[in-house]
């Protein structure tokens, strides 16, 4: 796509409810101001506080109590967070750790303003991670809460190193996407430095920080005895016709796996964010469509839905979308309880929606999802992997839709006369 190869008529697609879901989740932002300080500090003791004594160990099979959190980490004996997580094993632990991380839903409509208000980026294949450093340490975990590396870095009192780690409260937190080619952390979002919360910020201050802080520790430096993995920010450009096509056909220095969009005004908020979305298509993506546990692409479309009371069988999202409901005769006799993970094949009948909402879905029932899932899918992902299917959202229509914006943007100059 070049920046500029746009020449059809304009023609929107239809807009979804999740536009509803952007506005409203700006509107709750500008309302609401929670204890994001202590937020902070209750996730960097928990991560750290998590490690076992060899950082082989898996956190969930441990049997003995954790220790008690060090002192110069600062803790309440009535923060749930830190308690909870430290004892937490299994699903409960899975569920608390992906929580902690903001997870962009899948675009299924084109965001007002998106030329404007959004920022665009290539998102690295790989593992994402809470990178935590404090008190002369730095540990990253995965959404399951299982360590994936503990070590020294060049992050604020990430190493043991004198003069290196100073006071307790300068931990950081980073969000990152372990790229295992080259072995490194490619930072997509900073959630804390130094001890300063930046969950409150805006994506426009949190993007701007994160490009000029991180290279001023020598995170960025190539590895070395204190600095055992190299820290690298994601490039990030203003979603312009420019932007989107230096993030879609950029070289990089790491695999693609989609393109990332945030909202400039959007804070840090733990879970699910229509102010954050992720889009796909094979040019940047290898993996477009869910494949099955083989690596194939099944005929029928896959979803794992949640059964709740009355059977009902609802998304991920919150307040969750309801997809159906099962008879109380064959959850009884299947065996199911409220909180099942349930995976269904959509049928031919498919995903019907009316006016951009969720009306129905021919669903046939294939069993227990794997234990190894936490959640269910979420709405936006189901409706993204229908779309993909029958009618993808292609490069095309985000490159007609700033080229519409910028038309309207420009406003015919009127002549004066006396």
């Amino acid at each position: 796509m070049a920046p500029h190869d746009i020449r059809r008529p304009f023609k929107r697609r239809p807009i979804s409810d999740q536009q509803k879901r952007r506005e409203l989740s700006l509107l709750r932002q500008s309302q609401h101001r929670s204890d994001a300080q202590q937020r902070a500090r209750n996730l960097a003791s928990s991560v750290i506080s998590l490690q076992s004594s060899s950082p082989d160990v898996d956190p969930e099979i441990l049997s003995e109590p954790v220790p008690e959190l060090d002192e110069g980490i600062e803790s309440e004996s009535t923060s749930f967070d830190v308690r909870q997580a430290s004892w937490l094993r299994g699903p409960e632990s899975r569920k608390w750790f992906a929580r902690q991380l903001m997870l962009p839903e899948w675009m299924i409509d084109v965001p007002d303003n998106l030329s404007r208000d959004w920022f665009v980026l290539a998102r690295p294949a790989g593992k994402r991670c809470f990178v935590v450093s404090s008190d002369g340490t730095t540990v990253s975990r995965v959404r399951n809460g299982s360590i994936l590396h503990h070590f020294p870095s060049a992050l604020p009192g990430g190493a043991r190193k004198k003069g290196a780690s100073g006071p307790a409260n300068s931990y950081s937190i980073l969000d990152c996407i372990f790229h295992e080619p080259d072995q490194t952390y490619y930072v997509i979002d900073m959630v804390c430095w130094r001890g300063y919360s930046l969950y409150e910020c805006t994506a426009e201050f949190r993007f701007f920080w994160l490009q000029s802080k991180l290279a001023e520790t020598g995170a960025c430096d190539p590895p070395s005895f204190y600095h055992k993995f190299r820290f690298s920010a994601v490039p990030f450009y203003n979603c312009d016709q420019t932007g989107l096509h230096s993030a879609y056909t950029g070289s990089l220095p790491y695999v693609k796996d989609g393109l990332l969009f945030y909202n400039k005004h959007a804070h840090y908020l733990s879970g699910n964010t229509p102010l954050v979305l992720i889009w796909k298509d094979e040019s940047c993506s290898q993996y477009v469509i869910d494949t099955d546990n083989n690596g194939e692409i099944p005929n029928q479309q896959h979803i794992v839905l949640e059964l709740q009371e009355e059977g009902k069988l609802v998304t991920s999202d919150d307040p969750p979308v309801q997809f159906s409901c099962l008879n109380a005769d064959f959850v009884k006799q299947s065996g199911l309880s409220s909180g099942s993970l349930i995976r269904f094949a959509i049928g031919d009948g498919g995903l019907n929606c009316v006016d951009g909402r969720f009306e129905k879905a021919d669903l046939q029932y294939i069993g227990v999802s794997n234990r190894a899932r936490a959640f269910a899918d979420s709405y936006s992902k189901i409706m993204f992997q229908y779309m993909a299917r029958h009618s993808p959202l292609k490069v095309e229509d985000l490159a007609s839709t700033i080229s519409h914006e910028n038309q309207q943007a420009k406003t015919p100059e009127v002549e004066m006369s006396d």
